[in-house]
This record gives C-alpha cells, sequence and structure tokens, in this order.
C-alpha cells in the first residue's frame, strides 16, 4: 500500500468511527409518504419537490442516504452545524425524531437528476484527481470515502454525491477550506483535505462530480 492510499484509510478510518458512535440517530424507520407530505410544506422551496434542487447553489437531496439525510437534519437542529442566511436552523428545529426520520426516508426514495460535466478535458482531468488524488500536495482520492460511483456509504455515513451540482459543490469544498465548514468531527477530515486543494482543483473536481452515475 503507497502513502497516498495509506493516507485516505486514515481518513476514512477516522470519520467511520465518529460516524458509528452517532449511529443512534437513524435508529426510527421513516415512513416515505408521510416524509413527502412535510417536504411539500417545509422543504420543496429550496430544495424541490423530489429532492432534486433547481437553484444550482442548493443541495440536492434525492438518493441520499437516510443516515447521512438524519444526521445533517440532528446537525442543524442542534446548531452543531450553520448555513449561510441560517435557513436549515430554523426548518429543523421544530422537527420531532419521527418527522427527521420521515423526511430522510423520502427524500433517500427519490431519484436524482445527473448532470454533465462541461468538456471532455475536464471529465479526463478530474477524473484522475477523484480517482487518484493529489500525492504532490497529499490529496487523497475521493473514491475510498465516495466510491468510484459517487454513491458514498450509507454504513459509514459517507454521503453520496450523485445528482450534486457543481455550485454547490464548489461552495462546500470552499466552505471546509476557509474553515465554515467541518471544524469538528468526520467534516474535519473534508476541511483537511480541501486546505490542500487548489482552487482550480475544487472547481474541477465539482464539475467532473456532478457529472457522476
Amino acid at each position: 500500500m503507497n502513502k497516498m492510499n495509506k493516507l485516505t484509510l486514515t481518513f476514512c478510518i477516522l470519520a467511520l468511527t465518529h460516524s458509528v458512535a452517532n449511529a443512534a440517530s437513524t435508529a426510527l424507520v421513516g415512513n416515505p409518504e408521510a416524509g413527502k407530505e412535510k417536504v411539500a410544506s417545509v422543504c420543496s422551496a429550496c430544495h424541490g419537490a423530489d429532492g432534486n434542487s433547481v437553484v444550482p447553489i442548493w443541495p440536492s437531496l434525492a438518493g441520499q442516504h437516510v443516515s447521512y439525510l438524519s444526521q445533517q437534519l440532528h446537525a442543524f437542529k442542534s446548531g452543531a452545524r450553520n448555513n449561510d442566511g441560517q435557513q436549515m436552523a430554523p426548518m429543523a428545529a421544530p422537527l420531532t425524531e419521527q418527522e427527521i426520520a420521515d423526511v430522510s426516508a423520502y427524500f433517500s426514495s427519490q431519484t436524482p437528476k445527473i448532470g454533465t460535466v462541461s468538456t471532455e478535458e475536464v471529465k479526463s482531468q478530474g477524473e484522475k484527481l477523484y480517482r487518484g488524488g493529489n500525492k504532490a500536495s497529499k490529496v487523497p482520492a475521493c473514491i475510498a470515502c465516495h466510491a468510484p460511483n459517487g454513491r458514498g456509504s450509507p454504513q459509514a455515513m459517507y454521503p453520496s454525491l450523485v445528482g450534486q451540482q457543481k455550485d454547490y459543490l464548489v461552495k462546500q469544498l470552499g466552505d471546509y477550506k476557509k474553515g465554515a465548514r467541518g471544524t469538528e468531527g468526520p467534516g474535519a477530515i473534508m476541511r483537511d483535505i480541501a486546505l490542500k486543494m487548489s482552487e482550480d482543483e475544487i472547481k474541477l473536481i465539482a464539475d467532473y462530480i456532478a457529472g457522476l452515475h
């Protein structure tokens, strides 16, 4: 195993340890139909009725893992995670445990819409970075945690990246890089990675991921 693979494996083991410790938050079984009703009244304006956001800067939630959705809603509810404008905190705060489970189940059951990579050159360069990382700057390969197809791992709570739009991905990597997101827990691992990435690499990898399926 080379140094890059060892580094990638270390990142993933650390994140998995933290994720397992927080697995209790996903214990409830959600009802997708009940979640659909809650989404229509609370979530659809930003994330789309089917979880596919029509605004590039806002995340698409269709097809995301139940475990990750639940974890993030709990984080917004508790204040452990914030977002620009603080829109999510007041949305998550009144949700009951069952409603969080229901909304997570609904969004997870939806089909993500796949984007396209802007050019073949970007696809080629982005694929190399996604699959092999950058040994010179010690950026690990994305596939170790997010899988070759971008689907991540529900058990480890590594999110699926499928269906996310380039603008949102650039924004999130930028937030990790400047410390606006991911100062603790598994997110801190992403911050360490983003800090090693150049602005061009962030745009390149975001463009490539937007076309994964």
